[in-house]
């Protein structure tokens, strides 16, 4: 089923909100927000896309852990991706989640004695260790999951990490991950003693010691009271671990890392919600901090079957803790207006502590949102950090209702630019009719323009795209290419050495890849990968743009509602017209063969799974050769599997295609089968 388009509108308003305040945090140390608000935004995208996983992109926020790492520290690229978790915030989302697991894995009768690895979740900052022949070489942060900061100085002052690991066996090179944090009893003799010295106090542990472990002199890192437990492993070469994941974390105990005393192992969901409810009822007396359990498929040869999904593991899962909740007053209610136009309620609270963090904005959905829950200036609300990460206004105190409480209407008028609101009939969102014309929407639609993952136009930040903007010297992204040296050195903080460089920049941007010019458009719902997929089925902007929108939806993964988009999008004589001008600037990418899928191909009607390292060709590269000839390729073997390809280290798949009697084949097999069906 197909997300309504309000869904998808909404997903987009609030990664970009998120990006922002990733950006500010984690690269230029500010905030905008309390981190309550912030995590409420992440919460209410991770609800959604939880709801709607077909929509979860790898530049989703979710599928990120931070932000750009600081600039301050040298950058780690991770050779395996730190992954983060989905969360599970009630029994139910538990027990789909088992759910979702059992039928992966095929089982009939509902796993009711799988094995799950289970271990309190730390609240602290995520760290990577590399032990080479047995010698802590390096340790990372998180970062955004790909490129985290090399703290390998900082680290090294942590007593419970070895500099060397214990007795033998250990792979030549092992990588370990685990979750740096200060104790509860460290935190507040560290708090107590800044107190009295004056200096900054921390406001809980988990920013205490994400805090320590970025400083740049370790002698500062090696003054506080930081532990690690490690619970998983990444890169190992040289050697083996066990096949089960609580015996890696034995193992590792053995070579003289520190894990979680309270880990153990437990069978089926049952078993996942008695091991939660114990750790619960222990969390206040723990010498640690936690937001909630963690949830492993014990054996690996199962993780491998069940895989990925985007960045996060489908065999495994946290599960929160239940919200704390405050009371607080309503003393305002703004609307805010995203890159596309949507306008989302905003509540101003009257500043509140809840769970280690003063809340003091909440965002609420859409009018219908604000409105079903009825929340009016000057009430008394219930405000709630679900699973102590995410804050929402959960209900009105009626009884606490003042007289002259003020109810809150949708505005007419765009509270930025004065044009028309408007709400497309079936859909929850208004929306700025000003399109280019108001500023709110110009300046996020350039800032994603210029974005990393679009054209990418290193130097040109937030700020100065907020300032051109204010000034209507830049109307559209094709001004972007008409910005001098001399106009932009005259700016603060800019001079002639950082204009040259940004003009550089700009000038370097305009040689891209048509799937990066489509996803830096920003048309509704066209994400990175959708990007990806109309340049790769297309192959050239003429043949996007003289499209229909049926002829769209034979493009993988492209439904109606994304064809509706992109077909309306360039039947606007405005936006062929800035593309045209983009274009006579000097922005241009190459052409390649368009990949049409054949529905009566070679391979038509039968469904492929691809696994282990292929001789001469990626996975990816067979895929596209199997889906060119018609056939379909999915991610695991079932009955319904007609052949796997299987190359070097195929692991489970492979087992379960001979118990299935499934047709198996290498590479030569594949091209052997392609070529036959060419013959006849």
């Amino acid at each position: 089923m197909t997300a309504p388009a309000a869904t998808r509108k909404k997903i987009k308003s609030l990664r970009d909100e998120i990006r922002h305040h990733n950006y500010l945090y984690h690269t230029l140390d500010d905030i905008e927000i309390p981190d309550a608000e912030y995590d409420r935004l992440m919460r209410e995208l991770q609800g959604l896309e939880t709801a709607n996983p077909e929509l979860v992109t790898p530049d989703s926020p979710t599928q990120r852990v931070g932000a750009e790492p600081s600039g301050a520290l040298k950058t780690v690229k991770h050779r395996l991706p730190m992954l983060s978790l989905d969360n599970a915030f009630a029994e139910q989302e538990l027990r789909e989640f088992h759910t979702r697991v059992a039928e992966k894995l095929e089982f009939e009768d509902g796993a009711p004695n799988l094995l799950y690895s289970a271990e309190p979740k730390l609240d602290g900052a995520a760290v990577s260790l590399l032990y080479e022949n047995g010698i802590l070489i390096r340790a990372a942060t998180r970062g955004d999951g790909t490129t985290g900061e090399d703290i390998t100085h900082n680290v090294r002052t942590i007593k419970s990490v070895p500099l060397r690991l214990l007795g033998k066996g250990f792979p030549d090179t092992l990588e370990v991950r685990g979750e740096v944090f200060m104790p509860r009893a460290g935190f507040e003799a560290f708090n107590k003693t800044a107190r009295e010295t004056g200096e900054k106090t921390f406001v809980n542990p988990r920013n205490a010691a994400a805090g320590s472990l970025r400083q740049l002199d370790p002698k500062l890192t090696a003054a506080r009271p930081l532990d690690m437990y490690v619970y998983s492993v990444g890169i190992v070469e040289g050697g083996e671990l066990p096949g089960r994941h609580s015996e890696i974390i034995s193992t590792l105990r053995e070579w003289g890392l520190k894990t979680c005393p309270q880990s153990r192992v437990v069978k089926g969901v049952d078993g996942c919600l008695g091991f939660y409810r114990e750790i619960e009822a222990k969390r206040d007396a723990l010498a640690y901090d936690i937001d909630g359990v963690v949830y492993k498929v014990d054996s690996l040869a199962m993780q491998r079957e069940l895989g990925f999904v985007s960045r996060a593991p489908r065999w495994a899962i946290a599960h929160k803790f239940p919200a704390q909740e405050e009371l607080t007053q309503v003393e305002g209610v703004e609307f805010q207006v995203g890159r596309t136009g949507a306008l989302t309620p905003v509540a101003r609270l009257a500043p509140v502590f809840v769970g280690g963090v003063t809340v003091s904005n909440a965002t609420l959905h859409n009018i219908d949102e604000l409105h079903r829950k009825d929340v009016r200036i000057g009430d008394t609300v219930i405000v709630r950090r679900a699973g102590d990460v995410i804050p929402e206004v959960v209900s009105v105190v009626r009884n606490r209702r003042p007289k002259k409480a003020k109810r809150v209407q949708l505005p007419k008028l765009c509270p930025v630019c004065g044009s028309h609101v408007k709400r497309e009939e079936g859909e929850a969102v208004a929306r700025c009719t000003g399109g280019l014309y108001c500023k709110a929407q110009r300046s996020e639609s350039l800032k994603h323009f210029v974005s990393r993952r679009a054209l990418d136009i290193e130097g040109l930040g937030a700020k100065l795209i907020e300032q051109l903007v204010a000034e209507d010297r830049l109307a559209d992204p094709s001004d972007l290419f008409q910005l001098s040296k001399d106009e932009l050195s005259s700016r603060e903080r800019m001079g002639d050495k950082s204009a040259e460089n940004l003009v550089r920049a700009i000038e370097a941007s305009k040689s891209t890849t048509l799937d990066r010019f489509l996803y830096a458009l920003g048309i509704r719902e066209v994400g990175e990968a959708t990007a990806s997929s109309l340049a790769s089925y297309f192959g050239s902007l003429p043949a996007i743009k003289s499209a229909s929108a049926a002829d769209l939806t034979n493009v993988p993964d492209v439904g109606p509602i994304v064809a509706d988009r992109v077909s309306n999008f360039f039947a606007e004589q405005h936006n062929l017209e800035v593309i045209e001008r983009l274009q006579s600037l000097g922005v241009n990418w190459e052409d390649s063969e368009p990949m049409k899928l054949a529905d009566d191909g070679r391979l038509s009607g039968k469904t492929f799974v691809i696994t282990g390292t292929l001789p001469t060709m990626t996975r990816d590269e067979a895929k596209r050769l199997i889906q060119r000839d018609g056939g379909k390729v999915t991610g695991s073997v079932s009955s319904k599997t007609n052949f796997l390809v299987a190359g070097d280290k195929a692991g489970s798949k492979l087992e379960k295609a001979q118990e299935l009697g499934v047709s198996v084949l290498d590479e030569d097999g594949l091209l052997k089968l392609m070529a036959e069906g060419e013959s006849h």
